[in-house]
C-alpha cells in the first residue's frame, strides 16, 4: 500500500494531525451511536451444523447455463484450494446438465428436479444461477433443506420474494452470498474504513456506473441448436412462475434478460454490481427513503438484423435517497460505454475508487485541506473477482461469519432495485417505509409492490 501525503512546514503537520485525530475520534464515537441497524448479520441466529475449518465442503449447483457453468468451472479450478467437492448439478436442460457434469467429471450426480438434489443430506452448500424468477423458490427450499446458498444477483425477481428470503435466512442462520463479486474487492472495504473513521466528514452523495456498448444489442446471445429442441428441457417448468406464459420460445429461453416476465433488465443484471459495492463502501448501508428511476430506449439497438426488440430499457438511471441524507446515483447503459468513474463525495473530502476496486484516493475539499491530507491507497487486492467472491463464501461458511454480499446488504440493495423498477414502469417516485416494509406515494398512500401478474408484462 502506498500513501502519499501533503505536509505543511514549521510544525503545521503536527498541529493538523492533532486536530485530525481529535475530530476523527469524535466522529468515530458518534458513528457507533448512529449505526443502530445491524448490517452484517449480528442479529442472525447461529448457523446450524457449522462446518469445521478443515472440513471439506460438498457443493451442488442449481442452474448450469452461461453463468451457472461459469461457477462450475471456477469452483472446479479452485476445488483443492477451497477444499470443496462438487457432487451434483441440476438444470432443466439435458445439454446443460451434461456439459456441467463433463466439467466436473467423476461420479457427479445430475438432476432435472432440484428438489431431488436438495434431498441429498450431506450436501453443505448450493450455488444457484437460474434465471431470476427461480431465485426465490430455489433459495428458500435450499435454506429449508439446511444448505448454505450462493445465489446470483439480483437476490430475487420481486421485492416480496426478497423479504421471504431475508426472513428465512434470519431464522435458519445459514450463510448466503449474493453474486455481486465487486463487494469482495478491497477498495470498497477501505472506503468504508475511511468513512467510518471520519476522513471525509459527513458522506453527501455517491456515483457509480456500469456502461457497455454493442452493435448487436446487449443480450442477443447466439441461440444454439440444442436450445431449439423442445425435447431438451421442460419449458413449462422454466416459465412456471410468470403470468404471461407463452408457447415454447428459444429466443426467450436464451435471451431472457430482454424480457420483463423473467427479469428487471439492467436493474437486475448490471446495476447490482455497482449498487451493492457502493452501499457497502458507505460503512453503514441503509434502506432507502426515496427512489426514482428513468429507463429509456433511444437507440433500439436490438432491432439489428432479425432480433426481436427488448422490452426492458437500454439505458437506466437510479436516484436513491437514504435516511441520513446521503444520496446515490447509479447509471447503467448498453448503448454508450464511457464512464465518469466511482466517487463518494463527503463534506470535507471525497473518495475516488478504481473501477475494479483496486485503489482509493482521498481528496480533501479546499476549505479542509489544512486538516486532511491527500492520500493514495494503491494496489488493493483482491480486484473484482468471481473466484475470490466464491472463496469468501466458503471461508464464511467455515468461520460461521457473514460474507461480503450478505443478506443485510442484499435486502437493502434489493429495495432500491425493486423501487427503481416500479418508479420507471409506473412513472412515479417511490417512498419506502422501513418499519412497515411498505411502499408509499408522495401523498402517503400505500401502493403494493409489483409481483407476478400485477403489471404487464410480468
Amino acid at each position: 500500500m502506498n500513501k502519499d501525503s501533503n505536509k505543511t512546514q514549521d510544525g503545521g503537520a503536527t498541529r493538523r494531525e492533532f486536530i485530525k485525530k481529535s475530530s476523527l475520534a469524535a466522529a468515530a464515537a458518534a458513528s457507533v451511536n448512529m449505526f443502530k441497524t445491524p448490517v452484517y448479520g449480528q442479529d442472525q441466529a447461529p448457523s446450524a451444523g457449522v462446518v469445521g475449518a478443515n472440513n471439506r465442503l460438498r457443493v451442488a449447483y442449481i442452474g448450469t447455463g452461461n453463468q451457472g457453468q461459469f461457477h462450475v468451472q471456477n469452483q472446479q479450478a479452485n476445488a483443492a484450494a477451497n477444499n470443496i467437492e462438487q457432487v451434483a448439478v441440476c438444470d432443466l436442460s439435458k445439454q446443460r446438465r451434461a456439459d456441467a457434469a463433463k466439467i466436473i467429471g467423476g461420479n457427479v450426480k445430475t438432476f432435472e428436479n432440484y428438489q431431488e438434489l436438495l434431498a441429498i443430506k450431506d450436501i453443505d452448500a448450493v450455488t444457484i444461477a437460474t434465471h431470476d424468477i427461480w431465485h426465490c423458490k430455489t433459495t428458500l427450499d435450499a435454506l429449508d433443506a439446511g444448505k448454505h446458498v450462493y445465489v446470483e444477483k439480483p437476490m430475487t425477481r420481486y421485492l416480496p420474494e426478497a423479504f421471504e428470503v431475508y426472513d428465512k435466512v434470519k431464522t435458519t442462520g445459514k450463510i448466503i452470498q449474493i453474486g455481486s463479486q465487486g463487494t469482495t474487492a478491497q477498495a470498497w472495504h477501505k472506503a468504508a474504513e475511511l468513512i467510518l473513521h471520519g476522513d471525509i466528514g459527513t458522506p453527501v452523495w455517491a456515483q457509480g456506473y456500469y456502461c457497455r456498448n454493442s452493435k448487436e444489442g446487449e443480450w442477443n446471445l447466439t441461440i444454439p441448436e440444442w436450445a431449439k429442441d423442445p425435447n431438451d428441457f421442460n419449458w413449462d417448468t422454466w416459465q412456471q412462475p410468470v403470468k404471461d406464459k407463452q408457447p415454447f420460445n428459444p429466443e426467450a429461453y436464451i435471451r431472457w434478460r430482454k424480457y420483463y416476465p423473467y427479469c428487471a433488465g439492467l436493474l437486475g443484471d448490471l446495476a447490482p454490481h455497482r449498487l451493492l459495492p457502493l452501499m457497502l463502501a458507505t460503512g453503514n448501508p441503509e434502506f432507502p427513503t426515496r427512489v426514482t428511476s428513468l429507463g429509456t430506449n433511444p437507440v433500439h439497438a436490438d432491432k439489428t438484423g432479425p432480433n426481436p426488440e427488448r422490452q426492458v430499457p437500454e439505458q437506466v438511471e437510479i436516484l436513491a435517497e437514504f435516511p441520513s441524507g446521503f444520496s446515490m446515483v447509479i447509471v447503467v447503459s448498453t448503448i454508450n460505454a464511457r464512464s465518469p468513474g466511482f466517487v463518494i463525495y463527503g463534506h470535507k473530502a471525497s473518495l475516488e475508487i478504481g473501477t475494479s476496486g483496486e485503489r482509493v484516493q482521498l481528496i480533501p475539499e479546499k476549505p479542509y485541506s489544512d486538516d486532511i491530507d491527500l492520500a493514495n491507497y494503491d494496489g488493493l487486492t483482491p480486484i473484482e473477482s468471481v473466484p475470490e467472491h466464491e472463496k469468501n463464501w466458503f471461508d464464511s461458511i467455515r468461520a460461521n461469519k457473514q460474507p461480503n454480499a450478505n443478506i443485510d446488504l442484499a435486502i437493502r440493495a434489493q429495495v432500491v432495485i425493486s423501487l427503481a423498477e416500479m418508479s420507471n414502469r409506473m412513472n412515479m417516485m417511490c417512498l419506502w417505509d422501513e418499519k412497515e416494509r411498505k411502499i408509499k406515494k408522495q401523498d402517503g398512500t400505500e401502493i403494493a409492490a409489483i409481483t407476478y401478474g400485477t403489471i404487464e408484462p410480468s
